[in-house]
């Protein structure tokens, strides 16, 4: 999976209170792809892979930020329906 650093200006105080810039920005990932599964724009799988963990281990993150393991209405489901079949396998 290719990447890219990005710049990101932080309150010295922001970082003091998660101990160091690279627990800084661990977290402002770990923020990034739990609001995008949050959005559904992106499956448990995606952001599994994302964050390097396992299935088990982002259902217990999902559960521990509160963010819903499936879809809640029928426009959700047909959203995830679409998303699975645009990312399924072969992509």
């Amino acid at each position: 999976m290719a990447t890219r650093s990005l710049e990101l200006e932080l309150p010295d105080e922001l970082i003091a209170l998660l101990g160091s810039p690279e627990a800084a920005a661990a977290k402002a990932k770990e923020a990034l792809v739990l609001e995008l599964l949050r959005e559904a724009r992106i499956s448990q799988g995606q952001a599994a892979r994302l964050l390097g963990l396992t299935r088990w281990q982002i259902l217990d993150l999902m559960a521990r930020r509160r963010v819903p393991s499936g879809p809640e209405t029928p426009e959700e489901m047909r959203r995830e329906v679409e998303e699975m079949r645009r990312f399924g396998p072969g992509t």
